[in-house]
Order: C-alpha cells, then sequence, then structure tokens
C-alpha cells in the first residue's frame, strides 16, 4: 500500500476515534447537566459508531455501553440498563478479567442497578463481592473501594 494511503487512513482513523470520543464527552456533560433526553441518543450513537469501527470488545465500545447503561439507569429505564449492565460486565469479564478495574466497577453499576430495581437478593451478594474484591485488588484506601 502506498504510504500516503496509510496515513491517510490513519489520519481518519485518528479523526474518527477523537470524534466519537468528542461525542461521547458531550453526551456525558448533557448527562451531567439532567438533559438525559439528549445524552441517551448521544451515547446510543456513539456505541453504535465505536462497535461499528472499533468493534464490540474494545475496551471504548465497552465504556460506551457502560455510559449508554448509566444514563439510562439514572433516567429510570432499569428495564434497559440492567441488561446493558449485565452484558458490559460479562464482557469485560471476558475481555479484561475479572480483577481489571474497569470490572469492578461494572460489577459495581450492576449492583447499584439491582438495588435501584429492587432486587436485593441480587444487589446485595454483588455488593459484598465487589468490595472484597476490591479492597483485595486495589486496597482498602483506594478511592473506588468505597463506592463498593
Amino acid at each position: 500500500m502506498r504510504p500516503s494511503v496509510q496515513a491517510g487512513r490513519r489520519r481518519a482513523s485518528f479523526f474518527s476515534d477523537n470524534t466519537l470520543a468528542s461525542r461521547s464527552i458531550l453526551a456525558g456533560a448533557y448527562e451531567s447537566a439532567g438533559d438525559l433526553d439528549r445524552a441517551i441518543p448521544l451515547y446510543e450513537a456513539t456505541l453504535a459508531d465505536r462497535e461499528r469501527v472499533l468493534g464490540a470488545d474494545h475496551p471504548d465500545t465497552l465504556q460506551s455501553r457502560n455510559n449508554l447503561a448509566c444514563a439510562c439507569e439514572s433516567a429510570g429505564d432499569l428495564d434497559r440498563a440492567i441488561p446493558l449492565h449485565e452484558t458490559t460486565l460479562a464482557d469485560r469479564e471476558r475481555v479484561l478479567g475479572a480483577d481489571h478495574p474497569h470490572t469492578l466497577t461494572s460489577r459495581n453499576n450492576l449492583a447499584c442497578a439491582y438495588r435501584a430495581a429492587g432486587d436485593l437478593n441480587q444487589a446485595i451478594p454483588l455488593h459484598e463481592a465487589t468490595l472484597a474484591d476490591s479492597e483485595r485488588i486495589l486496597g482498602a484506601d483506594h478511592r473506588t473501594t468505597g463506592k463498593s
């Protein structure tokens, strides 16, 4: 392949990644402002594009799914949020491993969604396991351990 074609593809990839990151940041700003009607469609579009461009197992794609799940949860759509959290957790365990900090975050997010849905039989053991693993892996004083 000619060097100019390779350079063009690298630039296109960079701009695509940059655009997707910018879109995700904007969605997060909308969510922080409480404008979930704008945040959720932007998270959905970012997830779809990251799946298409980066693949379903890319860490940025997994983060996009996590962001969408959290926004749906914030909007009170637990019927949508919980399956998104479950899928994100399963994929992060498979791709990143059970002890990765992002996997621990996903486990905690799922436990919180179960708790919000009133399913304490699933929430409490998941919170307990996440806390124990966070203390073991990250230490008791780590900033995310206290969130478990």
